[in-house]
């Protein structure tokens, strides 16, 4: 009886998606459900996720990972990964891209599979994106998009600075962040669009919504570097943070500088494993959790087992 209501049924659940996909685009208000913004409807599913509880691990040399869980002022997961600058073969890419070609988009677990690193987060902001439904997005992997502020990898620039957009320079294992733009001798770099933590001092910011967020800091004595991914838009599991508390969040790590890279969907922290890539956060594209989003650029950090 059942297996026949099946058959009855299920072209009309065929011609329901179309519908709504409809739907979505026309009304405002339909947008405005919880479940296009996020706000599940089985908001107790795990989807995979990294369970909320604590835990920390040495991951390779010179990295140590972090998953703290917090229930004020909300549910939220914080991942933090410190690299030891001191310790032996830590090195560095951006996201390279060939002379005379089109940067093109792909996700974090990607990068991190055709380029060897051990660790990688995603990087810059970028253009065009958008993320009206989950069919309806842009971009996909190989897409052409643009990089918003200073690009370089392997010393070889791809993306012009931005008035007023600080970046991350690193030269050899030195690193800066900084308003004032990158040395001559820097090999890798990307841009963020705000300083969060300014020698010591957060940075004031009248953005107070809630997103999923990637920031990138140093210690004043500039033996570590620390990436930091909250995750978020996932009701009773992690809801996001605005630019003032993830500031906050790095000032308890012991940071003095701190720059803020594209966040929301992009947000996303994997590092290689024995079985490939493994994602470390929960990601939401789309609003789809642990469904990673295609990027410009991001940082690679390699190191020893």
């Amino acid at each position: 009886m059942i297996h026949s209501l099946k058959k009855q049924f299920w072209p009309l659940g065929l011609l329901f998606l179309p519908l709504l996909a409809l739907a979505l685009q026309l009304s405002p208000a339909l947008k405005s459900w919880p479940l296009v913004h996020g706000a599940w409807l089985f908001q107790d599913v795990d989807y995979g996720r990294p369970p909320r509880t604590d835990y920390s691990a040495q991951l390779f040399q010179g990295v140590e990972y972090s998953r703290q869980v917090r229930a004020q002022p909300r549910p939220l997961v914080i991942h933090t990964v410190a690299i030891d600058l001191t310790a032996p073969d830590i090195g560095f890419l951006v996201t390279p891209v060939e002379p005379g070609t089109e940067v093109a988009a792909r996700t974090t677990t990607a990068f991190v599979r055709q380029h060897d690193v051990q660790v990688a987060i995603n990087g810059s902001f970028f253009e065009p994106f958008w993320a009206r439904t989950p069919w309806d997005y842009y971009p996909r992997n190989g897409d052409p998009v643009w990089v918003q502020g200073l690009a370089i990898s392997d010393s070889s620039p791809y993306s012009d600075p931005l008035e007023g957009w600080p970046a991350l320079c690193i030269t050899g294992s030195q690193i800066i962040i900084d308003r004032s733009g990158c040395p001559p001798a820097t090999t890798q770099a990307l841009a963020g669009n705000h300083m969060l933590v300014d020698n010591g001092l957060v940075v004031q910011h009248h953005n107070s919504r809630l997103h999923p967020r990637t920031a990138v800091a140093s210690t004043a004595d500039g033996a570590t570097l620390y990436l930091v991914v909250v995750d978020g838009r996932q009701p009773n599991y992690s809801e996001g943070v605005t630019l003032g508390e993830l500031a906050e969040i790095i000032l308890e790590l012991g940071a003095t500088m701190a720059l803020n890279l594209d966040g929301g969907g992009s947000s996303t922290l994997v590092a290689a494993g024995m079985g490939g890539p493994q994602l470390l956060n929960a990601p939401i594209h789309t609003n789809i959790a642990m469904r990673q989003r295609p990027v410009a650029n991001h940082l690679g950090i390699f190191a020893q087992p």
